[in-house]
């Protein structure tokens, strides 16, 4: 998750809309006084994030979280419910985002014309828990084959799309992951450097 939120924080400036899923939405869950059981947590960033939900609101920038989830004690289990993402039992955890949450991402998906995904939406891995990551998978497939961008995160995303059998329905599926998110904080990264300076010196010859 720390890698992650300077890119949140970078793109609240940028983008129409920000989601968040998967596990580091419990710390911003906690962050506003929800019930997270045993889910996974940061609790050195709450107060991050806790700064981060301040400034969405009062710039009235769109910073959506998950309004419920599918939990269970042990992912391994087979047992799952369906809860509010603020009530989870203390003995659960919570391991994809539920129903209402994937009609609430999907609409706000629906209204984009570019979308950028890093990070699956739950433990996809197993299929109790890929309910969620694959909806979203599909709408933003759909979107794409309408004429929106689609730009994959690497790693797990990427595993994820490919698990879904998707890859051919996006735009771009990077394979570097922690580059990307690199650049999406801000920063610059050596190879577009390079090439900047290239295409500069270029102009200048």
């Amino acid at each position: 998750m720390s890698e992650k939120l300077l890119v949140i924080e970078n793109l609240l400036g940028i983008a129409d809309s920000v989601l968040i899923g998967g596990g580091m939405a419990f710390t911003f869950v906690k962050a506003q006084g929800g019930k997270i059981g045993s889910s996974l947590v940061e609790e050195d960033r709450l107060e991050y994030c806790r700064k981060l939900l301040e400034r969405a609101k009062t710039q009235n920038l769109q910073l959506i979280l998950p309004v419920d989830c599918v939990v269970s004690e042990d992912s391994a289990s087979g047992q799952t419910e369906v809860v509010s993402i603020n009530s989870i039992p203390e003995n659960k955890k919570g391991l994809d985002i539920g129903p209402q949450t994937c009609n609430l991402f999907n609409a706000e998906i629906g209204k984009a014309k570019t979308i950028l995904w890093n990070g699956p939406l739950g433990m996809f891995e197993i299929e109790a828990f890929a309910s969620g990551t694959y909806s979203v998978a599909r709408q933003v497939g759909r979107l794409t084959e309408k004429g929106a961008v689609s730009i994959i995160g690497g790693g797990d995303t990427a595993a994820a799309i490919a698990k879904a059998g998707l890859e051919k329905k996006m735009t771009h599926i990077s394979t570097g992951g922690g580059a990307a998110l690199e650049f999406l904080e801000g920063k610059t990264l050596p190879g577009v450097a390079a090439l900047t300076d290239r295409v500069l010196a270029e102009k200048l010859a």
